[in-house]
């Protein structure tokens, strides 16, 4: 084992960034190295130190450095780490938060978690992160800050020293033997390269999320179970700050599952076995059953890889793996001590039960339930299409089929009612869904299902009041129809809102940020077409009001300019139930890929 530390120190000062000395000291050797920079940048009122600590590690191919970014009252931050041969290169290794309070994590590039900057505007001092290099680092890493004073007052790409990873052979010494909550006998080693999918449906059972992705990329979750005689030896990887774990169970629901958790300590990962109580948070167990546990930690990605026995009869709680069950797979955030957090999105769980050490296969899996689903396709149709053109049509199309009847009404009434009780059908369906998938009322979704039964109450309210619609001339017609015209318009305007804090709650949680892309496209293009009618009648009415004026060849023009207004509006409403499709469309194709 070789401790070792390294300090570099950059400070700026005065009215100029002066030469700046700073020196790399490694304990046990007598080495000091003194390089200098000197500054051709903007002038800096101020005094500002940037230091690099390379902290007491195992020495390997980890280095642990922290960042420490000081000075007088400063409100925003934004700190990198590049080759210091090619400043205008990618950013390199990742960042670990140390307070999650005045700082957040980035993605530049393609490299997760590759720049930290602030979460508010309030004055700070000092800053502290963690930069943990990549598996391949450049030979010198130089750190880049950028210091924002006030508003209108910042510096930009502030150089910090030059550091690089000591040169300490590789080890294969345990990181730890015991914990706080594991204790185990057997040795830890590194994982020296990420994980691939060759004999994935060939020789090892894997389920990996997107489907087919690749495990070598940062947005790939992947679990495998190779069979080795009475053993599996399982890997598992994924994009993760604080954990990932996966989970066997006899039903899709948390509770009474055989759980394996790979745990970010302190950027040392700790592999243990778990129990799940209900939805309580896991404790981990005091024997650890697993052998040949390694790890790796790079660019953001976590990855473990363990062994177990098929069958552990005296360890409770261990499933035997020769059985089918559902699979969990789920990754959340890890405090610096080691307890985790619930996971911030649903977990990945199979469509099916699955023997793991049965006929090798390559599957996914989806982080939403079928019910949900079913719940949010349901509420789409209803509330983007068959609402949105019932309106369109009784509002904007009473003239045009006025002379054409349906089982003995205009049809535009017809299809306005046929339309509408669609909605309403859809709707309720989909209403009681979610109460079937939580057993009750769902306590963690916000506002979301209290906008939700506002609007089942409103939508049946509507057609309860329509059922007393007074005749056309009767003196409280005009009273109705404002009173239906303003409750059915509530009900779309909190169905929209509805839908925004749906989409992005951990049970469906479309992606981000196309899907409030897409609403605000919908919404535009629904009032776009609305505005568009709207114009169009008023310079209609306007029109035959000019013809009728003039009092020359009254019937024929008035025919001619309804004939031109008729087919206007019948191509309008062909070419926004095209686009109303679209978008439907798009919205059940994303819910079938989650």
């Amino acid at each position: 084992m070789c401790l070792s530390y390294l300090h570099s120190h950059m400070c700026c000062q005065g009215n100029s960034l002066p030469d700046v000395s700073y020196h790399l000291v490694q304990n046990g050797h007598n080495s000091s190295i003194k390089q200098t920079y000197l500054s051709d940048g903007v002038a800096w009122p101020c005094f500002c130190c940037l230091d690099v600590y390379l902290l007491p590690c195992i020495c390997g191919w980890i280095s642990k450095w922290e960042i420490q970014l000081s000075g007088p009252d400063f409100e925003g931050f934004f700190i990198q780490a590049r080759d210091a041969d090619d400043l205008d290169s990618p950013a390199v290794g990742s960042f670990v938060l140390v307070d999650r309070r005045h700082s957040q994590l980035l993605t530049c590039g393609r490299t997760m978690n590759s720049a930290v900057s602030h979460t508010s505007k309030a004055k700070k001092k000092v800053v502290k992160v963690y930069w943990i290099a990549p598996g391949v680092a450049p030979k010198r890493v130089r750190f880049l800050a950028t210091v924002v004073k006030k508003y209108k007052t910042f510096w930009v790409k502030i150089p910090g020293p030059d550091v690089s990873q000591p040169n300490a052979p590789f080890s294969t010494t345990p990181l730890y033997t015991t914990s706080e909550a594991v204790s185990t006998s057997h040795s830890v080693s590194y994982l020296t390269k990420p994980f691939n999918a060759s004999g994935c449906g060939n020789t090892k059972f894997c389920l990996r999320n997107p489907s087919n992705c690749d495990p070598e990329s940062a947005s790939c979750f992947f679990l495998s179970f190779r069979q080795e005689k009475r053993s599996v030896v399982i890997e598992m990887s994924g994009a993760s700050e604080g954990y990932l774990a996966f989970a066997l169970s006899y039903d899709q629901w948390m509770g009474d599952d055989d759980a394996y958790l790979c745990i970010n300590k302190d950027h040392h990962v700790s592999v243990s076995t778990a129990y799940l109580k209900g939805r309580s948070p896991p404790v981990l167990d005091s024997k650890n059953a697993l052998e040949d546990v390694s790890w790796r930690l790079a660019d953001g990605v976590l990855q473990c890889s363990f062994r177990r026995n098929i069958s552990l009869p005296t360890y409770k709680g261990r499933f035997n793996m020769n059985v089918s069950y559902y699979i969990f797979l789920a990754d959340g955030e890890a405090s610096e001590g080691g307890p985790i957090y619930k996971h911030h999105r649903q977990p990945l769980i199979t469509n099916g039960m699955y023997n793991v050490t049965g006929i090798p296969q390559d599957i996914g899996g989806s982080r939403s339930p079928r019910l949900i689903k079913a719940h949010g396709a349901l509420m789409f149709v209803a509330w983007i299409s068959t609402v949105s053109i019932g309106v369109v049509v009784a509002r904007f199309f009473k003239p045009v089929w006025s002379h054409s009847f349906l089982f003995g009404k205009e049809i535009w009434f017809q299809v306005h009612r046929m339309l509408m009780l669609t909605t309403i059908m859809l709707t309720s369906f989909s209403f009681v869904l979610p109460f079937i998938y939580r057993g009750g009322w769902s306590k963690q979704a916000g506002f979301h299902p209290y906008l939700g039964c506002t609007v089942m109450a409103l939508t049946i309210f509507q057609p309860l009041m329509a059922g007393f619609r007074p005749s056309p001339h009767a003196p409280r017609r005009q009273l109705f129809n404002w009173f239906h015209w303003s409750i059915g318009t509530t009900a779309r305007i909190l169905a929209v809102v509805t839908m925004f804090l749906g989409m992005d709650l951990p049970a469906l949680d479309l992606p981000d940020p196309w899907d409030t892309y897409t609403m605000i496209g919908f919404v535009a293009w629904h009032v776009g077409t609305d505005a568009l009618l709207e114009i169009h009648s008023y310079y209609l009415i306007r029109k035959v009001e000019l013809i009728e004026d003039d009092r020359v060849q009254i019937l024929q023009s008035l025919t001619s300019a309804e004939a031109e207004g008729n087919l206007f509006k019948q191509i309008v409403l062909t070419i926004y139930i095209c686009g109303n499709i679209i978008f439907l469309v798009a919205f059940l194709a994303a819910i079938n890929q989650v």
